[in-house]
Formats: structure tokens, C-alpha cells, sequence
């Protein structure tokens, strides 16, 4: 791989701040208005409505629960004014709801989404889209028949930290990428019957933590060559402390690490011939990085500060004005081959979830 030249520090950085960060990070506002129904009125529902609203020009015209109380309650706290449905088919069959954000529980998600998709709706999927592979493609081929617009929930792909990441990365800030180092690990006292540890609502730190450090690696390297996971498992069957290294031809590594059984952070580091990216917490979410050069020089980059699913919502308005069923930053190719490292880690591990 032939490594870009050096450039000043102090002008890059201030390059990604203002043109090449713009181009690559449209204002949220200047994203077309697009009606949301929000399937599911749990947390990161509620997050995503209120970024929605906060920091969009969309709007959160209705909310769907199986519960209509708790529906109403989450419209009252997260989107006034938006109609509220007791049943998941009323959401979906609302004429005033453009696209449908599925974020029920991942066991659900294929059912939800395909609810949506055989509505005509466009969907944004929570992650991951499915609980596995064979379940994403099955929701895949639904959108690409009824000729929607379908996106995995991967929020961290829009995020301005990230597209500064990798404008630096394609400048040649740090030379070769040869590692990448990102972990989340989240301290969860076992409880069988919280979602986390419970197999039927597809549980374990996997799906619900380590997609983050793996779609992370992905987004910079690719799909790998090789997986090789070592972890443990919870009583109930689910993985809770996973390890996992991604191997590459030509030699680059991604090296990762999830828990639900450690109070551990969420932090990346992207170490190359030249020198290293260091994300020092909340990789996944808006935050700022500093780049170190083998020369001793280094700059800082702060991201703005707010709710980031806004970017994710903003991406999808976007996408549907120009008539796009995928997302150029995530596209269904990504999905899948994201799916097929959670796969082989899970197979790896001995995770095996009901109806599987």
C-alpha cells in the first residue's frame, strides 16, 4: 500500500473542521423533513425521538406500542403532538408515518421490520438488524421486493468524529492502518430475566455491546479473513466476556473486546505506520480524538456535542429525497458482512438461540 505524504497538522486540522468535514457531514438541519413513526417505546426509542426533534427538521408524527398507556406516555415525554397506537400493525398502517424506526427488542426485529416493509414503509432497523445473518437477508430481500428504503441503526457510521477519522486516515495522517483496538464493556449484575442475559430476546453482550467495537473495525478495514473468538458464557446460555481478533490479508488486525460482566469503557485506538488515533472514551458516540505522529507532533479533533442518532435519522431523510433504498455509508453488503463476524463469533463461543 503506497502511504500518502505528510501534511501540515495544524492545517489538516483545521481543514476537517470547517470544508472537508462539511462535505462530508451535511448540517443536520439541512436534511429534508421527513414524518417518523417510532415502533417500540423503550430508551433508545425515547433517544431517537428526541434527536429527531431537537436536531432535525423531521418530526415524530406517531408512536406504536403494544401497551397504548405507555405509548401515550412516551409521545407526552419524547414526541408531543405525535398519535399514538396501542398495536404495532396501527403504526404501521398510518398514512402520515413515512419511515418506521423498528427498536423493539433484537429478537423482534425481524418480524417488526418485515410488519413495516409489507405496509410499503421504509424502515430504520435498531442494531443489529437481525439475529443473524440468514434473518438479515430475509429482511434484505423483503425490502428490495416491495422497493424500500432499509438501514441498519448503526448510528456511529454518521457521526462527525468518524468521517474526520477517516478523512484522516485517507490523508495519510498515520501512514498504514495496521491495528485497531476498540472495546465496550458494561458492568450488568446477572439478572436471568433482564433482556441482556435472556436467550429469547437474543441477549448477550454481543449483539447489544460488541457490535459496536466490530462495526467500528469494519467501517476501517473491511470485512476480515479470519475471526477468532475466546469468551464466557452466562448461566442462561449467552456469551458475557468476549474477546475477538479480526485478521486481514496483508496483515492488519482489528482487536476487540465486549462484556457485560466489566466495568471497562468504551475507547478505540487506530495505530498505523506513522502513528495512531486515540478515541480515549464513548468511541461510538459523538466525542473527539486526538492524532499522535511518529515525529512527536499531534492535533486534537472535538466533535459537536448533542444527541447522535440525529445523524443517523438525518442520513435516512436524505437517502429517501434521492431515492436511495440504501445508504452509501452502510450499505446492505455492510449489514451482512457485519452479521457474518457476529455469526462466527457466536458459533465460536456455542451461542445458540431459541428457533435457531
Amino acid at each position: 500500500m503506497t502511504e500518502s505524504p505528510a501534511v501540515d497538522p495544524a492545517t489538516f486540522a483545521a481543514r476537517l473542521t470547517t470544508a472537508d468535514l462539511a462535505d462530508a457531514v451535511p448540517d443536520l438541519m439541512d436534511a429534508p423533513p421527513v414524518r417518523w413513526g417510532i415502533l417500540g417505546a423503550g430508551n433508545i426509542a425515547a433517544s431517537f425521538a428526541d434527536g429527531v426533534r431537537e436536531r432535525t427538521a423531521s418530526s415524530v408524527t406517531a408512536v406504536g406500542s403494544r401497551s397504548a398507556a405507555k405509548a401515550a406516555a412516551f409521545a407526552d415525554d419524547h414526541a408531543p403532538g405525535a398519535r399514538v397506537h396501542g398495536s404495532y400493525e396501527a403504526l404501521v398502517a398510518d398514512d402520515d408515518v413515512d419511515v418506521v424506526y423498528v427498536a423493539t427488542p433484537h429478537s423482534h426485529h425481524l418480524e417488526h421490520a418485515l410488519l413495516a416493509i409489507e405496509a410499503g414503509r421504509h424502515v430504520l432497523v435498531e442494531k443489529p438488524i437481525a439475529r443473524s445473518t440468514a434473518e438479515a437477508r430475509t429482511l434484505l430481500d423483503a425490502a428490495r421486493a416491495a422497493g424500500v428504503f432499509c438501514l441498519e441503526a448503526v448510528w456511529t457510521r454518521y457521526l462527525p468524529h468518524v468521517a474526520a477519522i477517516r478523512a484522516a486516515i485517507a490523508r495519510g495522517e498515520i501512514g498504514e492502518v495496521r491495528t485497531v483496538m476498540a472495546d465496550f464493556d458494561v458492568f450488568f449484575a446477572y439478572d436471568p430475566t433482564h433482556r441482556l442475559f435472556a436467550p429469547e430476546l437474543a441477549g448477550g453482550a454481543l449483539l447489544d455491546l460488541g457490535i459496536y467495537p466490530i462495526t467500528f473495525a469494519h467501517d476501517l478495514l473491511g470485512a476480515p479473513d479470519t475471526v477468532i473468538a475466546h469468551g464466557t458464557l452466562a448461566p442462561t446460555g449467552v456469551d458475557d466476556h468476549v474477546s475477538m481478533i479480526l485478521g486481514y490479508r496483508g496483515g492488519a488486525q482489528a482487536v476487540l473486546h465486549t462484556s457485560s460482566t466489566a466495568s471497562g469503557g468504551a475507547s478505540a485506538r487506530i495505530i498505523g505506520t506513522r502513528g495512531r488515533i486515540e478515541v480515549p472514551e464513548f468511541f461510538f458516540g459523538p466525542t473527539g480524538f486526538e492524532v499522535l505522529h511518529d515525529d512527536g507532533t499531534s492535533w486534537t479533533f472535538t466533535s459537536p456535542q448533542g444527541e447522535g442518532k440525529a445523524y443517523e435519522a438525518a442520513e435516512v431523510a436524505r437517502c429517501l429525497a434521492a431515492g436511495r433504498t440504501q445508504s452509501p455509508r452502510m450499505p446492505w453488503s455492510s449489514t451482512l458482512e457485519v452479521m457474518g463476524i457476529l455469526d462466527e463469533v457466536r458459533g465460536q463461543l456455542g451461542v445458540v438461540y431459541p428457533g435457531e
